[in-house]
């Protein structure tokens, strides 16, 4: 390792770009960096960058709303004004060696200022779809680092060239990577000879997968040593407990709580996930090595979660089940199938496993190194 590198990070808004900010942050300080990052204290950066032992800089900016176009000049105006705060920042305390950006609008204030400076920067890009932030700052980058190979195209033709476009996957936290079965199992008192199902759709919920699961009670509790464990969302927790009225005694196999704050023992503890396909979900999902039914959010920008969902699919590690199809029979077949089927469940374990997701992190490390050394 060469010498130690003062790395400025900008993620924001959702868990998506945060969380591989964070693991990306945590590999960088095991080799001896400091890593600082930016955003802003009123979104969910504001809360899990303190959490895992980050400093936050505050910035306050916003984007504009397309049908309202007069919300640019707001937008524009706290954009100079966070920039001028990071500049100002930056003369007192001296301009980091590199900076990164995940996509987030708010990289836009470090990574203009720091482009002003001479500082070199590195994208990441989490989806299949690009960002409008990431391609409008992607012709001055080092390098873009892109999570799925779909994404290629969209910055080979904002004129990067193919060397420039990496790919190293999507950055996973550390207590995702590092989860073991027994030890998830022992959190979720799940029994060795129990099969658990998993079911979440990410960070804000997913209600027509909620309704679509919930259906199913019948079916799903009638199978001996089925435990299901349900991350409903915030949103969809009281509708959700409504709907499946589960006695005291079917709760202790139906497991419904709001939010999982442990997902990398969840991951692991799991023998099938039910999930969407949002980029952290897909990454976290074959960094553990566990097979998936995916039911992509069908209103993504450019329906972004479907070609999400066909990295894995593509590999033999998931079966995609459009949202269409939850209420058709078809979902219910298709998840009926892969709990019957516990060989198929271990070739898709291993599919998984070969796209070496857990290895993101430090590939990204990688070029965020050589970018400084640039």
């Amino acid at each position: 390792m060469g010498r130690a590198l003062e790395v400025a990070i900008a993620a924001g808004g959702t868990a998506g770009h945060v969380n591989p900010a964070i693991a990306l942050a945590e590999e960088l300080r095991d080799r001896g960096h400091h890593v600082r990052f930016f955003g802003q204290e009123s979104r969910l950066e504001g809360r899990l960058v303190p959490e895992a032992g980050f400093e936050l800089v505050p910035v306050e900016v916003s984007g504009f709303d397309r049908a309202r176009p007069w919300t640019l000049v707001s937008s524009l105006a706290r954009m100079r004004r966070a920039q001028s705060k990071i500049a100002r920042l930056f003369a007192a305390e001296g301009a980091p060696d590199v900076a990164v950006g995940f996509g987030a609008y708010v990289e836009m204030a470090l990574l203009n200022c720091c482009h002003r400076l001479g500082v070199p920067y590195v994208l990441h890009e989490q989806n299949s779809v690009a960002g409008l932030a990431n391609k409008a700052l992607a012709p001055y980058a080092e390098c873009v680092c892109i999570s799925v190979p779909a994404a290629r195209a969209v910055f080979e033709r904002e004129g990067r060239r193919a060397p420039e476009v990496v790919l190293t996957g999507n950055p996973v936290r550390r207590s995702v990577v590092s989860a073991s079965r027994e030890a998830g199992r022992e959190a979720f008192g799940i029994e060795r000879d129990e099969t658990m199902l998993l079911v979440f759709g990410g960070s804000l919920g997913a209600a027509h997968v909620n309704e679509g699961v919930c259906r199913l009670k019948r079916e799903l509790l009638s199978r001996e040593g089925l435990v299901v464990v349900h991350s409903t969302g915030a949103d969809g927790f009281d509708d959700t407990v409504s709907a499946l009225a589960l006695t005291p005694e079917e709760q202790k196999r139906w497991r419904v709580m709001p939010y999982i704050s442990n997902m990398g023992q969840a991951l692991a503890a799991a023998d099938l996930v039910v999930s969407r396909a949002g980029a952290s979900s897909i990454a976290e999902i074959a960094a553990v090595g566990v097979p998936s039914l995916l039911v992509p959010y069908p209103h993504a920008t450019a329906d972004h979660q479907t070609t999400n969902a066909r990295y894995l699919v593509d590999a033999g590690a998931a079966v995609l089940v459009a949202d269409d199809r939850i209420d058709d029979g078809t979902f219910e077949r298709e998840l009926a199938a892969l709990l019957d089927d516990s060989a198929r469940r271990e070739q898709m374990r291993a599919a998984a496993r070969e796209l070496a997701q857990e290895s993101a992190a430090s590939a990204l490390a990688d070029r965020v190194e050589a970018a400084a050394r640039s």
